[in-house]
């Protein structure tokens, strides 16, 4: 049961072959054997699951409700949920229970879906290997000595594990895509302002967008009829039409013009990851698509650009923090600064502090035009490649990560060669642009993503090219060995 699809469950609740309850219960009986072992949700609502549950029931039992009615998901832990602890994956939020809901889970759950709980991620979302977690690292089903990407790897490893059907994750600079790619599963990063980040917990606000993840194109676009569209709450959110997800999943690919930039080519690209992804191509040939060489010449910049404006965005968004109205808060403090101070230090962990600390002094008197005004001079440049290479192709393919998953704790002393695994996806978020993350094969053992870019707003043409390409390949269909049988 915890491989079929979406639409699959939706009809088996509909023809009462199995009611939403006991999907809950089997689900949560899942995540009570398996996720000791990978540590993929921080907390587990599995009363809030089960009420949801048979209230899904009583509507299904009407004939009411839409394709997520009574499909049980996770969400990852920075949507706040009203009455659900929300952490962020940090100290500084161990004991904060929001009083309001996202509008992301809000939709989601007005949808009829049941709240499985609250998965595990890097502290605000900081990290490429989902080591940075206050509540310990995460583990990737397919080897639980290889770390599963970060920031949102808990809610990939609980997909590929088949501890959910489907999850909500964010994307800064690729966390959705990577851990997808690592995981073996599907993941949509969407045009920045197509999904509201009202009641998301923020990192780089100019960067930060939500999305789906989930085994399939076809489960991303379910959850994407729910998620997208426009909120007054939101004042980044895009007000336009949101197109119908689902409607042309199968419409064919002849014609499709994909564009392969050299300079996701090069050197640094693990040579049976390139395999992979060109064997992915020639698919996309197969099913009527040409290919032609592309130039995208700012992607090296990108990796400089984004860790000046993402940390400075960090060093305003978690001011916040300060141990005043909500989170952690020092014991007995001397003065205002002792509390200030110490609440944030231990509040806050080393990967946060270090990027707060960048942020701030980027920002600062005398370097803001050096670093973060040059930053995003260097910002527009790379929207203008993108802009550029959509004049000539309809979509641009490559690899998600140089690398397939890399072992626990192996880069976590080299902070270098961790912010260059995200060498390929840093430069979608820059841009605003859409890009998936599609099962395309192994390396080693170990899944490998191709990474599908778009140009604004063409999150439906994305899902329709790679449900296509599922539909002929059985990538997305894989599951590791913990998962079987369990």
């Amino acid at each position: 049961m915890f491989e079929q699809s979406i639409s699959t469950l939706a009809q088996k609740l509909r023809n009462k072959d199995i009611s939403s309850v006991e999907l809950t219960r089997l689900f949560l009986a899942r995540i009570a054997k398996l996720d000791p072992q990978l540590n993929s949700f921080i907390t587990v609502s599995e009363q809030r699951a089960l009420e949801q549950a048979a209230a899904a029931d009583i509507l299904l039992q009407s004939g009411k409700g839409t394709s997520l009615t009574g499909i049980p998901v996770a969400h990852k832990d920075l949507f706040c949920t009203e009455g659900t602890l929300t952490t962020c994956g940090s100290k500084m939020l161990h004991n904060f229970i929001p009083p309001y809901e996202s509008t992301v889970t809000s939709r989601i759950q007005q949808a009829g879906a049941v709240m499985l709980g609250k998965t595990n991620m890097d502290e605000f979302a900081m990290g490429s290997s989902n080591e940075n977690s206050f509540y310990g690292a995460v583990k990737n089903p397919w080897n639980l000595d290889m770390v599963p990407g970060g920031s949102s790897g808990g809610s990939a490893a609980a997909i590929a594990a088949g501890l959910a059907v489907a999850a909500t994750g964010t994307d800064t600079g690729g966390s959705i895509r990577q851990p997808a790619s690592f995981c073996g599963i599907t993941g949509l990063k969407p045009t920045y302002g197509r999904v509201s980040r009202f009641g998301m917990i923020a990192y780089a606000s100019s960067l930060d967008q939500g999305g789906p993840m989930a085994k399939s194109a076809e489960d991303c676009a379910h959850l994407m009829q729910a998620m997208a569209g426009f909120d007054e709450k939101d004042s980044t959110s895009a007000d336009k039409p949101t197109d119908d997800y689902l409607a042309n999943l199968n419409t064919p690919l002849t014609g499709l013009k994909i564009g392969l930039p050299k300079e996701y080519f090069g050197e640094g690209l693990d040579s049976k990851v390139a395999d992979v992804i060109m064997a992915a191509v020639k698919e996309f040939e197969k099913l009527g698509a040409t290919v032609k060489e592309i130039s995208l010449p700012n992607l090296q910049l990108s990796i400089p650009s984004y860790y000046v404006i993402a940390p400075s965005e960090a060093s305003s968004n978690l001011s916040r923090f300060d141990g005043v109205r909500f989170g952690h808060r020092c014991d007995d403090p001397k003065d205002l600064l002792d509390m200030y101070t110490r609440s944030r230090a231990e509040g806050f962990g080393t990967e946060v502090q270090k990027r707060i600390m960048v942020g701030t002094y980027a920002l600062s008197e005398g370097y803001y035009d050096a670093y973060y005004l040059k930053a995003q001079k260097i910002r527009r440049l790379i929207k203008e490649d993108f802009v550029k290479a959509f004049e000539e192709v309809d979509v641009i393919m490559g690899p998600v990560a140089p690398t397939t998953a890399f072992g626990l704790g192996s880069k976590t002393s080299d902070p270098v060669a961790m912010y260059l695994e995200d060498i390929y996806t840093l430069s979608v978020n820059l841009a605003g642009i859409p890009a998936m993350s599609v099962p395309a094969g192994f390396a080693d053992g170990m899944p490998v993503g191709l990474q599908v870019m778009g140009n604004y707003f063409a999150e439906a043409k994305l899902l329709n090219i790679a449900h296509q390409y599922q539909q002929h390949t059985d990538w997305h269909l894989q599951t590791p060995t913990m998962a079987k049988g369990a």
